[in-house]
């Protein structure tokens, strides 16, 4: 992100960062960023709320003042204007600043578990062969299934189809949330051990 953000600086570009799975990404093993970060090295990045148990709603975070001169007027007149506004924003106070007895916001250990039902799912994947489309160290996971694998699994599981790497073979994807509960983890792992 560092080497990302100097090249936009040196060529003049900003740097925008979508940041609707922000919370897993942060919250990943594998991550060596904070937010703090975010706010040195983007000029615009925003939090994802509804990924992430808002009820609705995004953070818009502007760190460069020439794209905050009249945001918010250009937000009103294009009708995007939330009337009861606050009520967003304290979705976003107690998403990063609640206390939810961990020592850690609620953003970041909601997101860590979501994390941690995704690395369940891929274990169970790999312990059965399966190669990942894609090395993912947070909430989404692409394994690469035999195709009557995908088609006993898509009769009692959500997963998107992302590619077809040959015709013997279905790469899918499979994403937790906050929202993921053990027992449902437990299920599709009981069914993944049974193929």
């Amino acid at each position: 992100l560092t080497d990302l953000s100097a090249t936009c600086y040196d060529c003049g570009l900003c740097l925008f960062v979508d940041g609707a799975r922000m919370a897993y990404g942060l919250a990943s093993e594998a991550n060596d960023l904070n937010l703090q970060d975010y706010a040195n090295l983007c000029d615009v990045f925003y939090l994802g709320g509804t990924k992430c148990g808002a009820l609705f709603g995004e953070a818009v975070v502007i760190n460069n003042p020439d794209l905050d001169q009249d945001f918010r007027y250009a937000i009103k007149q294009h009708g995007a204007m939330l009337a009861k506004g606050r009520l967003l924003g304290l979705q976003f106070l107690a998403l990063l600043n609640g206390e939810d007895g961990t020592g850690s916001s609620p953003y970041y250990t909601m997101a860590a578990k979501a994390d941690r039902q995704a690395m369940r799912i891929r274990a169970a994947f790999e312990a059965k062969g399966c190669a990942m489309l894609f090395d993912s160290p947070t909430n989404q996971q692409f394994p690469i299934l035999p195709n009557n694998w995908y088609n006993a699994l898509s009769e009692k599981y959500a997963m998107t189809l992302t590619a077809k790497p040959d015709a013997e073979h279905t790469a899918v994807r499979f994403c937790t949330s906050w929202a993921t509960r053990d027992e449902d983890v437990d299920a599709l792992l009981a069914d993944i051990a049974s193929l």
